[in-house]
Protein backbone atom coordinates (compact mmCIF):
# COMPACT_ATOMS: atom_id res chain seq x y z
CA UNK A 1 0.00 0.00 0.00
CA UNK A 2 2.60 2.70 0.50
CA UNK A 3 4.19 2.30 -2.53
CA UNK A 4 0.92 3.18 -4.00
CA UNK A 5 2.12 7.33 -2.68
CA UNK A 6 5.04 7.12 -4.66
CA UNK A 7 2.78 6.16 -7.58
CA UNK A 8 3.17 9.53 -10.06
CA UNK A 9 -0.60 9.24 -10.42
CA UNK A 10 -1.55 8.25 -7.43
CA UNK A 11 0.25 11.30 -6.13
CA UNK A 12 -1.07 13.91 -8.60
CA UNK A 13 -4.71 12.54 -7.30
CA UNK A 14 -4.41 12.92 -4.71
CA UNK A 15 -3.17 16.29 -4.75
CA UNK A 16 -6.21 17.17 -6.96
CA UNK A 17 -8.50 16.19 -3.95
CA UNK A 18 -6.67 17.86 -1.84
CA UNK A 19 -7.23 21.17 -4.09
CA UNK A 20 -10.64 20.14 -5.01
CA UNK A 21 -11.39 19.90 -1.32
CA UNK A 22 -10.25 23.63 -0.41
CA UNK A 23 -13.00 24.47 -2.80
CA UNK A 24 -15.76 22.24 -2.67
CA UNK A 25 -15.97 22.19 1.41
CA UNK A 26 -16.60 25.73 1.79
CA UNK A 27 -19.01 26.34 -1.39
CA UNK A 28 -20.71 23.24 -0.37
CA UNK A 29 -21.50 25.17 3.09
CA UNK A 30 -23.28 27.72 1.69
CA UNK A 31 -25.12 25.80 -0.84
CA UNK A 32 -26.37 23.75 1.72
CA UNK A 33 -26.97 26.72 4.04
CA UNK A 34 -28.68 28.99 1.07
CA UNK A 35 -31.14 25.31 -0.10
CA UNK A 36 -29.19 25.39 -3.44
CA UNK A 37 -27.87 22.35 -3.57
CA UNK A 38 -30.36 21.48 -6.99
CA UNK A 39 -28.62 25.23 -8.28
CA UNK A 40 -25.33 23.11 -8.05
CA UNK A 41 -27.12 19.92 -9.71
CA UNK A 42 -28.00 22.04 -12.79
CA UNK A 43 -24.63 24.01 -13.23
CA UNK A 44 -23.01 19.99 -12.75
CA UNK A 45 -25.07 18.80 -15.76
CA UNK A 46 -24.91 21.88 -18.02
CA UNK A 47 -21.28 21.54 -17.66
CA UNK A 48 -21.40 18.64 -20.45
CA UNK A 49 -23.04 21.23 -22.78
CA UNK A 50 -19.65 23.24 -22.38
CA UNK A 51 -17.49 19.74 -23.40
CA UNK A 52 -19.32 19.81 -26.61
CA UNK A 53 -18.83 23.10 -27.05
CA UNK A 54 -15.22 22.67 -26.47
CA UNK A 55 -14.88 20.17 -28.45
CA UNK A 56 -17.39 21.22 -31.72
CA UNK A 57 -15.25 25.19 -31.50
CA UNK A 58 -11.95 23.40 -31.02
CA UNK A 59 -11.34 25.54 -27.91
CA UNK A 60 -10.02 24.66 -24.35
CA UNK A 61 -12.58 22.25 -22.80
CA UNK A 62 -12.45 24.07 -19.31
CA UNK A 63 -13.38 27.42 -21.14
CA UNK A 64 -16.31 25.86 -22.91
CA UNK A 65 -17.51 24.56 -19.32
CA UNK A 66 -16.66 27.87 -17.25
CA UNK A 67 -18.82 29.71 -20.21
CA UNK A 68 -21.98 27.17 -20.08
CA UNK A 69 -21.93 27.31 -16.19
CA UNK A 70 -21.34 30.75 -16.36
CA UNK A 71 -25.05 31.35 -18.51
CA UNK A 72 -26.97 28.98 -17.05
CA UNK A 73 -25.95 30.57 -13.68
CA UNK A 74 -27.03 34.23 -15.43
CA UNK A 75 -30.25 32.45 -16.78
CA UNK A 76 -30.73 31.20 -13.50
CA UNK A 77 -30.45 34.10 -11.60
CA UNK A 78 -32.92 36.49 -13.95
CA UNK A 79 -35.74 33.54 -13.54
CA UNK A 80 -35.45 32.87 -9.99
CA UNK A 81 -37.55 35.81 -9.31
CA UNK A 82 -40.37 34.96 -11.72
CA UNK A 83 -43.30 34.56 -9.95
CA UNK A 84 -44.98 32.37 -12.72
CA UNK A 85 -43.13 29.23 -13.09
CA UNK A 86 -40.89 27.66 -9.38
CA UNK A 87 -37.00 27.93 -9.16
CA UNK A 88 -36.98 24.13 -8.86
CA UNK A 89 -39.21 23.66 -12.68
CA UNK A 90 -36.70 26.65 -13.87
CA UNK A 91 -33.33 24.32 -12.42
CA UNK A 92 -35.01 21.19 -13.92
CA UNK A 93 -35.90 22.84 -17.41
CA UNK A 94 -31.80 24.28 -17.43
CA UNK A 95 -30.58 21.39 -15.79
CA UNK A 96 -31.72 18.73 -18.39
CA UNK A 97 -32.25 20.69 -21.45
CA UNK A 98 -28.16 21.48 -20.87
CA UNK A 99 -27.60 17.88 -20.62
CA UNK A 100 -29.96 16.90 -23.69
CA UNK A 101 -27.96 19.73 -26.51
CA UNK A 102 -24.21 18.08 -24.55
CA UNK A 103 -25.40 14.98 -25.49
CA UNK A 104 -26.55 15.92 -29.26
CA UNK A 105 -23.71 18.03 -29.64
CA UNK A 106 -21.36 15.45 -29.17
CA UNK A 107 -23.07 12.75 -30.69
CA UNK A 108 -22.82 15.12 -34.23
CA UNK A 109 -19.19 16.30 -33.59
CA UNK A 110 -17.58 13.12 -34.94
CA UNK A 111 -15.45 13.15 -32.03
CA UNK A 112 -14.56 9.94 -30.08
CA UNK A 113 -14.24 11.66 -26.92
CA UNK A 114 -14.93 9.10 -24.13
CA UNK A 115 -18.48 10.17 -22.61
CA UNK A 116 -18.02 8.44 -19.52
CA UNK A 117 -14.99 9.90 -18.17
CA UNK A 118 -17.27 13.23 -18.28
CA UNK A 119 -20.26 11.68 -16.63
CA UNK A 120 -18.54 10.07 -13.50
CA UNK A 121 -15.05 11.39 -13.57
CA UNK A 122 -11.52 9.83 -13.64
CA UNK A 123 -9.51 11.76 -11.30
CA UNK A 124 -6.31 9.25 -11.74
CA UNK A 125 -6.44 11.06 -15.24
CA UNK A 126 -5.69 14.22 -13.70
CA UNK A 127 -2.58 15.92 -15.81
CA UNK A 128 -0.17 18.34 -14.67
CA UNK A 129 -1.86 21.24 -16.20
CA UNK A 130 -5.06 20.15 -14.47
CA UNK A 131 -3.47 21.25 -11.22
CA UNK A 132 -2.43 24.61 -12.04
CA UNK A 133 -6.50 25.07 -12.91
CA UNK A 134 -7.49 23.01 -9.34
CA UNK A 135 -4.99 25.07 -7.33
CA UNK A 136 -5.27 28.59 -9.37
CA UNK A 137 -9.24 28.08 -8.78
CA UNK A 138 -8.25 27.20 -4.78
CA UNK A 139 -6.26 30.38 -4.57
CA UNK A 140 -9.61 32.54 -6.44
CA UNK A 141 -11.81 30.72 -3.82
CA UNK A 142 -9.78 31.15 -0.99
CA UNK A 143 -9.40 35.00 -2.06
CA UNK A 144 -12.93 35.52 -2.11
CA UNK A 145 -13.71 34.23 1.10
CA UNK A 146 -10.97 36.39 2.66
CA UNK A 147 -12.97 39.58 1.43
CA UNK A 148 -16.07 38.87 1.37
CA UNK A 149 -16.89 36.10 4.22
CA UNK A 150 -18.95 38.31 6.47
CA UNK A 151 -20.65 39.67 3.32
CA UNK A 152 -21.43 36.38 2.06
CA UNK A 153 -23.22 34.95 5.80
CA UNK A 154 -25.39 37.99 5.89
CA UNK A 155 -25.97 37.68 2.52
CA UNK A 156 -26.90 33.44 3.24
CA UNK A 157 -28.89 34.60 6.53
CA UNK A 158 -31.29 37.52 5.14
CA UNK A 159 -31.19 39.49 2.15
CA UNK A 160 -32.66 42.40 3.18
CA UNK A 161 -30.30 42.58 6.36
CA UNK A 162 -27.48 42.57 3.95
CA UNK A 163 -28.33 45.14 1.99
CA UNK A 164 -29.40 47.30 4.93
CA UNK A 165 -25.48 47.08 6.28
CA UNK A 166 -24.33 47.87 2.71
CA UNK A 167 -23.40 44.64 1.27
CA UNK A 168 -23.69 45.10 -2.53
CA UNK A 169 -25.87 41.97 -3.38
CA UNK A 170 -26.05 41.92 -7.04
CA UNK A 171 -21.80 41.82 -6.77
CA UNK A 172 -21.49 39.44 -3.67
CA UNK A 173 -24.18 36.87 -5.72
CA UNK A 174 -22.68 37.21 -9.02
CA UNK A 175 -18.75 36.51 -7.44
CA UNK A 176 -20.21 33.13 -5.79
CA UNK A 177 -21.91 31.85 -9.04
CA UNK A 178 -18.19 32.91 -10.94
CA UNK A 179 -16.30 31.15 -8.58
CA UNK A 180 -18.57 27.84 -8.28
CA UNK A 181 -18.87 27.50 -12.28
CA UNK A 182 -15.35 27.89 -11.88
CA UNK A 183 -15.41 24.92 -9.20
CA UNK A 184 -17.67 22.93 -11.26
CA UNK A 185 -15.09 23.16 -14.19
CA UNK A 186 -12.49 22.19 -12.69
CA UNK A 187 -13.78 19.44 -10.32
CA UNK A 188 -15.33 17.89 -13.69
CA UNK A 189 -12.51 15.65 -14.60
CA UNK A 190 -12.17 13.76 -11.16
CA UNK A 191 -15.73 13.34 -10.32
CA UNK A 192 -17.83 13.88 -13.79
CA UNK A 193 -21.34 15.85 -14.00
CA UNK A 194 -23.35 13.24 -12.76
CA UNK A 195 -21.28 12.64 -9.31
CA UNK A 196 -20.33 16.83 -8.81
CA UNK A 197 -22.90 17.64 -7.11
CA UNK A 198 -21.96 15.38 -4.76
CA UNK A 199 -18.58 16.55 -3.62
CA UNK A 200 -20.07 19.75 -3.27
CA UNK A 201 -23.17 18.82 -0.50
CA UNK A 202 -22.39 15.22 1.18
CA UNK A 203 -18.81 16.83 2.69
CA UNK A 204 -21.01 19.84 3.95
CA UNK A 205 -23.94 17.71 5.23
CA UNK A 206 -21.36 16.02 7.61
CA UNK A 207 -19.57 19.05 8.89
CA UNK A 208 -22.70 20.31 9.15
CA UNK A 209 -23.41 17.43 12.26
CA UNK A 210 -20.32 18.51 14.06
CA UNK A 211 -19.30 22.08 13.66
CA UNK A 212 -20.43 24.86 15.96
CA UNK A 213 -20.02 27.80 13.79
CA UNK A 214 -19.70 28.60 10.29
CA UNK A 215 -15.80 28.76 10.00
CA UNK A 216 -15.86 25.59 11.92
CA UNK A 217 -18.32 23.55 9.21
CA UNK A 218 -16.13 25.17 6.21
CA UNK A 219 -12.95 23.97 7.68
CA UNK A 220 -14.77 20.10 8.36
CA UNK A 221 -16.56 20.67 5.39
CA UNK A 222 -12.56 20.59 3.83
CA UNK A 223 -11.78 17.92 6.03
CA UNK A 224 -14.72 15.71 5.07
CA UNK A 225 -14.46 16.45 1.32
CA UNK A 226 -10.80 15.64 1.01
CA UNK A 227 -11.43 12.17 3.38
CA UNK A 228 -13.63 11.30 0.60
CA UNK A 229 -11.65 12.09 -2.07
CA UNK A 230 -8.90 9.93 -0.72
CA UNK A 231 -10.43 6.85 0.51
CA UNK A 232 -12.29 6.57 -2.98
CA UNK A 233 -9.42 7.00 -4.63
CA UNK A 234 -7.46 3.97 -2.77
CA UNK A 235 -10.56 1.85 -2.61
CA UNK A 236 -11.02 2.36 -6.39
CA UNK A 237 -7.47 1.53 -6.88
CA UNK A 238 -7.95 -1.85 -4.02
CA UNK A 239 -10.87 -2.95 -5.76
CA UNK A 240 -10.55 -2.02 -9.32
CA UNK A 241 -13.65 -0.02 -9.55
CA UNK A 242 -14.27 3.86 -11.19
CA UNK A 243 -12.91 6.88 -9.23
CA UNK A 244 -15.60 8.93 -9.14
CA UNK A 245 -18.54 6.67 -8.13
CA UNK A 246 -16.09 5.12 -5.65
CA UNK A 247 -15.51 8.62 -4.41
CA UNK A 248 -19.21 9.39 -4.20
CA UNK A 249 -19.95 6.08 -1.74
CA UNK A 250 -17.18 6.50 0.78
CA UNK A 251 -18.21 10.04 1.04
CA UNK A 252 -21.49 8.87 1.43
CA UNK A 253 -20.31 6.50 4.07
CA UNK A 254 -18.19 9.20 5.82
CA UNK A 255 -22.30 11.08 6.29
CA UNK A 256 -23.73 8.11 7.17
CA UNK A 257 -20.60 7.43 9.77
CA UNK A 258 -21.53 11.35 11.19
CA UNK A 259 -25.05 10.62 11.78
CA UNK A 260 -23.97 7.60 13.71
CA UNK A 261 -21.28 9.49 15.74
CA UNK A 262 -24.01 12.17 16.55
CA UNK A 263 -26.95 9.79 17.53
CA UNK A 264 -24.41 8.14 20.41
Amino acid sequence: MTDLFFNPLVCKALLAGFGLALTTGPLGCFLVWRRMAFFGDALAHSSLLGVALGIVLHIDINIGIVGVCLLCATILAKTHSRQHLSADAWLGIISYSALALGFLALSKSGSNVDLESYLVGDILSIRLQDLFWIYGCALLVAAFFYWKWRELLLLTLDEELAQTAGVSVGVVRAAFMVILALTVAIALKAVGALLMPALLIMPAATAGRFARSPEQMAFIGMAAAFLGIASGLLAAIAFNTPSGPTIVVCSLLLFLGSIVARAR
